[in-house]
């Protein structure tokens, strides 16, 4: 492959949205605009269904200052999906239109911002058009408030993620300690398999204010030490904090959430919720004690008002350095970042890793990084996620409410 190409790029964002996918939807944006070999910036509306239904943006038709505003922007401006495109050796239908489409606005290069589901996409994708010789460069660009991209010290959308969730839990444990009768409070907070969202909530106690007990999914649950060990806390202290990974599990691999089977989304992957309520309900029978359940849910995921600018500044980074390894001759691979210590500070470097190597894989919290009991995680943890959630970006305001990004979303033709 030759270094030098030139052509039109598609930016689209698929799975579950973050605080700060956006800012790496800019940092692609940006960059290509300001790329001569890059002739023209495309964005797919919602995803890879987006290039299918030949829907795209023509993002060279928007206001730069609308632009810039997607760095404190929640949720994927351009649409999201669930979609699953078939192995091509089984069913190449969906790459064919893809390959029309790539066709017909001479898109050289694609850049896809996602998580576990989407690297596969993009791997798939950039196989397909290796196998049939039309030259397109395919970079993955990570996200996932999970943190479970396999092959990157951290994914952008977890630091801020696990700030909204060691603030809330902090502002919960204050607010359910003001009275002098006992009270036990589960916090339910995303995480199907991986508990680094969980753990999070450890930072709070960390900083004075947070919960008793912590429980990841990475160790098997025991319902009766769950429920001794709470009831030993509030029978000493009156007053029992307790965060609880969705994706907590029995022995059997059996999720403890009696909401697992209500649905799955397009990956085949259960739907989890309702497990603080079902916990709550117990406890309260078994302590006769007020019981409150409360379930962070999206309010994870969306919170750009508590978005870490160290997040923000590496998820635009992430984008940024996709265009720029793709116009270089890069093709196939993930950015992914390496933390390191510079002067006795935290900083992050980024490297590009295959795609194939990222594709369906899981990283987990080290079993090490969780405490002997099961119930919390370890000094190691909160060493690592600290500097993740660091620094208060600048954010635009009207009306002493956020300003985001409102885009014309012109259709390109």
């Amino acid at each position: 492959m030759s270094t030098k190409l030139t052509g039109a790029c598609i930016i689209g964002q698929s799975g579950g949205p973050t605080a700060v996918i956006n800012a790496s939807a800019y940092g692609v944006i940006k960059t290509a605009l300001e790329t001569p070999e890059i002739t023209r910036v495309l964005g797919a509306a919602h995803g890879i269904k987006g290039v299918l239904d030949d829907k795209l943006y023509d993002m060279g038709q928007e206001d730069a200052y609308e632009l810039s505003l997607l760095m404190n922007t929640p949720s994927s401006e351009l649409g999201s999906c669930r979609y699953k495109i078939a192995d091509p050796s089984k069913d190449d239908t969906d790459y064919k239109r893809i390959l029309e489409i790539f066709k017909k606005y001479d898109v050289r290069y694609f850049f896809y911002n996602g998580g576990n589901d989407s690297m596969d996409t993009c791997n798939k994708i950039s196989r397909y058009m290796a196998q049939v010789g039309y030259e397109c460069r395919v970079m993955g660009v990570p996200k996932t408030i999970d943190n479970d991209l396999f092959g990157t010290d951290h994914c952008p959308g977890y630091g801020s993620a696990a700030k909204y969730i060691a603030t809330s839990c902090m502002e919960v444990a204050k607010d359910a300690c003001v009275y002098d009768s006992g009270q036990i409070t589960i916090v339910e907070i995303m995480g199907r398999h991986a508990g680094w969202l969980a753990g999070a909530a450890a930072l709070a106690t960390h900083m004075g204010s947070g919960p008793d007990l912590v429980y990841l999914p990475e160790v098997d649950f025991n319902r009766d030490e769950f429920f001794a060990e709470v009831m030993n806390l509030y029978e000493k202290k009156g007053k029992v904090l307790v965060a609880v990974s969705e994706g907590i599990h029995y022995a059997d691999g059996s999720f403890v959430s009696e909401a697992k089977t209500s649905s799955t989304d397009g990956f085949g992957h259960a739907q989890l919720g309702g497990l603080a309520v079902m916990l709550a309900e117990e406890l309260k029978v078994r302590t006769g004690a007020k019981v409150r359940a409360i379930e962070l849910s999206l309010l994870q995921r969306c919170a750009a008002h508590l978005a870490s600018k160290t997040d923000l500044e590496e998820a635009f980074l992430a984008g940024k350095v996709a265009v720029e390894s793709a116009v270089a001759g890069e093709t196939g691979k993930m950015v992914a970042f390496v933390r390191e210590t510079v002067d006795g500070a935290y900083a992050c470097r980024t490297e590009l890793i295959p795609l194939t190597s990222v594709a369906n894989y899981e990283k987990k919290v080290p079993v090490a990084w969780i405490n002997k009991d099961g119930n919390n995680v370890t000094q190691e943890f909160i060493d690592y996620a600290l500097p993740l959630i660091q620094g208060e970006p600048e954010r635009a305001t009207e009306q002493s409410l956020p300003r985001y990004a409102r885009l014309k979303k012109v259709l390109a033709e």
